[in-house]
């Protein structure tokens, strides 16, 4: 952790004034209790509305429906994942020594939710304006690639949402049921509901995002069986 002040500051374009924000948005909740799941809450609504920012900008022919597919494919977890690996979070991050030895710092849902924390972290430090002046640095090359590239294609919550709106029904909800296993090799279990409809499904993974994108994808085929049931 030592050199990660330095080398992350000229990897993000920032350097933190208050180097304990930094020390927590990189501790997972495996190392101690003062972890950096707060600081990933913040910057999960931080990078949504920078995101969205920098697309209304850049994306200037595109519209809603293609604004929102972008933006749900920049802020997923495997997008966040490559851009942590990019950062070299794994070197960084903190982890118990069972998460550690559990190959916990290349697991794509611990770093995604670390660069978030960050990216928190960061406007907690330096403001908004700092967080988006990251967030730009960050994305900007993967919103310059063409919107017809395969990549923009629609998520399941994405597609679920889309599908709901466009039939003036109200947005799913989603909620854990339950979470199993150890700290180090977590699987989430979400239920995704369609009250108006009367339809739920449950879903699994290795993440809340992931658990969340396999209950929306059962929810949309049961709703539009023509979609084929999720893989």
């Amino acid at each position: 952790m030592n050199d990660a002040p330095e080398v992350l500051a000229q990897r993000l374009g920032y350097r933190f004034q208050d180097r304990q924000l930094l020390t927590r948005a990189l501790t997972h909740r495996s190392h101690s209790a003062t972890h950096n799941e707060r600081l990933e809450f913040l910057g999960d609504a931080v990078l949504s509305l920078a995101v969205s920012q920098l697309l209304y900008a850049q994306a200037r022919s595109a519209d809603e429906g293609e604004l929102s597919r972008m933006r749900a494919h920049l802020v997923r977890e495997a997008s966040l994942h490559a851009l942590a690996l990019q950062l070299g979070l794994p070197q960084w991050v903190r982890l118990s020594e069972g998460e550690a030895r559990g190959g916990g710092a290349q697991r794509a849902s611990i770093l995604a939710d670390a660069l978030e924390a960050l990216i928190g972290a960061i406007h907690l430090d330096g403001g908004f304006a700092a967080a988006q002046g990251v967030v730009d640095r960050l994305f900007t090359p993967l919103v310059q690639a063409a919107p017809s590239d395969a990549r923009w294609a629609k998520d399941a919550k994405t597609a679920l949402q889309e599908w709901l709106q466009g039939r003036k029904h109200p947005l799913p909800a989603y909620r854990i049921v339950a979470t199993q296993g150890q700290a180090h090799r977590q699987e989430f279990e979400v239920a995704c509901t369609v009250s108006a409809l009367a339809v739920e499904a449950t879903g699994r993974g290795a993440s809340r995002r992931a658990a969340e994108q396999d209950a929306a994808a059962q929810v949309l085929a049961m709703l539009d069986p023509s979609r084929g049931a999720p893989a």
